[in-house]
């Protein structure tokens, strides 16, 4: 099941114990547009008859009913607000989405795919025990392209980057081509892997040790769990570049687990970047973070777009605010299953 549908059972668990009161922690955090209006919905009805306490990262959450408003503040306490207005002009003052330096440019293209078609599905279907999820789908990624990738929960988003990535065995058979060359015709993974760059929040979890934050830019070039081996002159004078690109220059020696969710994501996408892949993909990138660091983190990646030549594939259930993807690539769920729509930006 995906994030989204657990959540929704988990949800239904819950309820079913008939509490007195109800604590929701981001609750509309990795759910479909669709699902977002049904929990709202339903979450304005049961605040009728318990309390509902809502933790949350972003003020668009907050339920219109609320009445009390609080913002925990950096000396560990709680801050009151008179309303959601005020709130939000606290959290959102001062914000930094501008940066005059570029995007510092990658010392090894030795082993970079320099084509300019990079992935091409030519009516690619799969089913998982006779459960149709992807039905026919077509699409192209170009070298500069700018995706937004988006579904309900369940519509077959991982499956399909997981086709890309090279980790699922169902592209064999299929009329698939990743960075020039046709899937199964003796490609091994790590050849796909080389040619991209990933994030999603989870990865994080497995960065646990004592790695500094420049080790742990620099532990993109070698595509490691951190960094366990010393590093070349070139590769440290590009992860400093970076980390004072994102305004955390003073913030090299510090360990990476120390540092804050915004800051961790912002490195991580460093990270992902530093051999500027032919492809980026960002699997729910925002997912729990508030909207200040969301925003400076959707500003990095439009940066990014502009200013290099990877494709990138952005994945998530929010319309984020200021993201400027060049198109959008949306699965539509079938009995047959999900079929593929592509939507040119206007702008």
């Amino acid at each position: 099941m995906s994030s989204g549908e657990r959540k929704r059972v988990l949800l239904e668990n819950v309820l079913a114990q008939s509490p007195e009161f109800l604590v929701l922690v981001n609750p509309f955090d990795n759910l479909d547009s669709t699902f977002q209006r049904t929990l709202r919905e339903r979450l304005l009805k049961i605040a009728q008859a318990i309390p509902i306490v809502q933790l949350v990262n972003r003020l668009n959450d907050i339920l219109p009913n609320t009445d009390y408003f609080f913002a925990y503040g950096s000396k560990r306490q709680l801050i009151p607000f008179p309303n959601q207005m005020a709130l939000a002009n606290s959290i959102l003052k001062n914000e930094i989405t501008n940066w005059e330096q570029r995007i510092p440019t990658s010392t090894d293209t030795s082993k970079k795919y320099n084509g300019k078609t990079l992935v091409v599905f030519k009516n690619v279907s799969v089913s998982y025990n006779g459960r149709p999820v992807l039905d026919g789908i077509t699409w192209t990624i170009k070298q500069g392209d700018f995706w937004e990738l988006v579904g309900p929960n369940g519509s077959g988003k991982t499956t399909l980057l997981t086709l890309i990535t090279g980790d699922n065995h169902k592209g064999y058979g299929q009329d698939l081509t990743l960075f020039g060359q046709k899937k199964g015709s003796g490609e091994s993974v790590w050849d796909i892997k080389e040619s991209i760059g990933y994030f999603t929040p989870s990865l994080i979890d497995q960065f646990s040790g004592y790695h500094s934050a420049l080790d742990m830019v620099i532990s993109g070039f070698h595509d490691s769990v951190g960094l366990y081996q010393k590093p070349s002159d070139a590769e440290i004078r590009t992860a400093t570049a970076w980390l004072q690109l994102l305004n955390l220059g003073t913030k090299t020696k510090l360990l990476f687990k120390t540092l804050t969710r915004g800051e961790k994501r912002l490195i991580m996408l460093a990270r992902a970047m530093i051999k500027h892949p032919s492809l980026l993909i960002l699997d729910e990138p925002t997912a729990g973070l508030d909207d200040k660091n969301a925003h400076i983190f959707i500003a990095l990646v439009n940066k990014i777009s502009v200013e290099s030549s990877t494709a990138i594939i952005f994945v998530s259930h929010r319309k984020e605010l200021g993201l400027s993807p060049k198109a959008t690539f949306s699965l539509e769920p079938k009995k047959t299953g999900s079929v593929g729509k592509v939507t040119l930006s206007l702008s």
